[in-house]
Formats: structure tokens, C-alpha cells, sequence
């Protein structure tokens, strides 16, 4: 489903706007990835899309729900089902005795019997690569890593239309990383609709099919990744944005004379390129 933002504004309580006249439309069925340096208002954005905050003026419709400065709490139930946040800090997000019973409380808030929320909750557990032998364990004996696994599975069991992630890779070792971009890519393989907070390009780069750039609480420009990352980099100076790993390496050659038609943005594309440069050197 698609989510609009119509001329948005946000403050907190008449202080200094924190989203300022924000017109954006995010695709539903794909990965969209928010990205500006911080204080830039990427999760304050995120948080109008299931109603934890309200816009100060404008409107946000997610299909058929508009919300707005008037809606009453009682009616965003019906939007929560559908938008599901796993927030930057998972230790915010648990509260049960249990692993299993963290992630059958969303199934059971919306309607689902104990037999049913179970079974959700044990295949959102299986689906985020936490073992069995720990679904009975206290959330809060758990690592980091492992409690981000904990409360995204909690959100997964819910069977969101759209899923908002803050920072999702905080916490986890690599194996860990690349299983949540797996996952990310088999969601939006499913038509899930996946609103990406994050500072890691890599990330961006491997999953984002849009990306919306945010600075001083405005949409600075929205794009896709082979588009924003051919940037120079004055222009990710004046954001606070970093390229990714290949492209700043491949920055660094072309500092000492070797030039790119297009920066390679991920490792297998720079070594494509070096790799035919040897050999164009070698058969001269």
C-alpha cells in the first residue's frame, strides 16, 4: 500500500519544527531506505506512518487511513495491524518473561487465539534465526543481537502490510547482517512493504529499490541508490553522508589517476572493474 505524506509539518509541543512541509509518496511492495545524518528527522518521519506521532499540520494517508492532527488514538489499531516499527533500541521494545511469550503479544493485541499466536510467534522466531532452546529464556538474559532478533520477530508475528525498521543491523555480528538483508529481500519479495532507517550505504546499496534523503527536517531528494551514489562529494559532505565501502576505495584510485566511467558501489562490481582493467593492461 502506498503511504503519502501531504505537506507535513511536526513540532513538539510549538518548539522548533522537526518535519518541515514534507510531500513524499513511498512505493508500496518495495524497500525504501531513509538516510541523513542524525537529527535529520528520518525517525520522526517513520513514526507518522503507524501513529505513534501526529502531524502538527498536513496529513499522512497509508491507503484508506488518514491521519492527522484530529485523529483520535482509539482508531489507530486498525493502523498498527498494518505498520509494524522495530525501533532502534530493542530493549525499549520487550517486556515479557519469556521470548515466546515478547512475541505473541502482537498476535494476541490483534485478535488471534493463544493456540494461533503461538504458532505465529514460534515461525516469526524460526523465520529470524533465533533457536528454540531460547524461546523460553528471558528476553533480558539475551545479547544485543539477539534481543533485536527477539523484537523484530515480535513485529514479523503480527504479519505487518508494511514494516518500519530503525537501525536494524545494530547489535548484529556480520552473519547476522546478512541474514536481515535476506530477510528484507524475501519480505519484499512477498509484496511487504519495508521502510529502511539506516547509516550503513552497504545496506542501501544490497536492498533499496528508492531512497529518501532527509536534512534540517525536510526531504532533500528522493532517488534510487545507482542514481545518489554518483554523486562527488561535496554533495554527501553537505548531508553528513558517507559512500559506501567500494566507493570510497574506488574514490581513492581515482585520486592517484585511475578513472570510472560509474563508481562501483558494492565489492564484486569494483573487482568486475579491476579485474577487466588487468587484463584490458595485460593483453596491450
Amino acid at each position: 500500500m502506498a503511504i503519502v505524506f501531504d505537506q507535513v509539518n511536526f513540532s513538539y509541543d510549538g518548539q522548533a519544527p522537526v518535519l518541515q512541509d514534507v510531500n513524499l509518496t513511498l512505493a508500496s511492495g518495495q524497500v525504501t531506505a531513509i538516510i541523513g545524518q542524525t537529527g535529520a528527522g528520518k525517525s520522526t518521519l517513520m513514526q507518522h506512518v503507524n501513529g505513534l506521532l501526529k502531524p502538527t499540520s498536513g496529513q499522512v494517508r497509508v491507503e484508506d487511513f488518514v491521519l492527522d492532527a484530529q485523529t483520535k488514538e482509539k482508531t489507530l489499531v486498525a493502523l498498527r495491524k498494518r505498520v509494524g516499527m522495530v525501533f532502534q533500541f530493542p530493549e525499549n521494545q520487550l517486556f515479557a518473561n519469556t521470548v515466546l511469550a515478547d512475541v505473541m503479544y502482537g498476535p494476541l493485541n490483534f485478535g488471534l487465539d493463544k493456540t494461533r499466536a503461538q504458532q505465529a510467534a514460534q515461525t516469526a522466531l524460526q523465520r529470524v534465526g533465533l533457536p528454540e532452546q531460547y524461546w523460553q529464556v528471558s528476553p533480558f538474559d539475551l545479547s544485543g543481537g539477539q534481543m533485536r532478533r527477539v523484537a523484530l520477530a515480535g513485529v514479523l508475528a503480527s504479519e505487518p502490510e508494511i514494516l518500519v525498521l530503525d537501525e536494524p543491523a545494530a547489535g548484529l555480528d556480520p552473519k547476522g547482517q546478512a541474514d536481515l538483508l535476506a530477510m528484507i529481500a524475501s519480505l519484499r519479495a512477498e509484496g511487504t512493504t519495508v521502510l529502511l532507517i539506516t547509516h550503513q550505504m552497504e545496506h542501501v546499496v544490497a536492498v533499496a529499490d528508492h531512497v529518501v534523503v532527509m536534512g534540517s527536517g525536510a526531504v532533500q531528494t528522493v532517488t534510487t541508490p545507482e542514481v545518489l551514489f554518483q554523486h562527488d562529494s561535496a554533495w554527501f559532505a553537505q548531508f553528513g553522508l558517507a559512500l559506501p565501502k567500494a566507493g570510497r576505495f574506488a574514490e581513492l584510485l581515482a585520486a592517484r589517476g585511475m578513472k570510472f566511467d560509474r563508481r562501483p558501489l558494492t565489492k564484486a562490481a569494483l573487482s568486475v572493474d579491476l579485474n577487466a582493467r588487468i587484463g584490458g593492461e595485460r593483453d596491450e
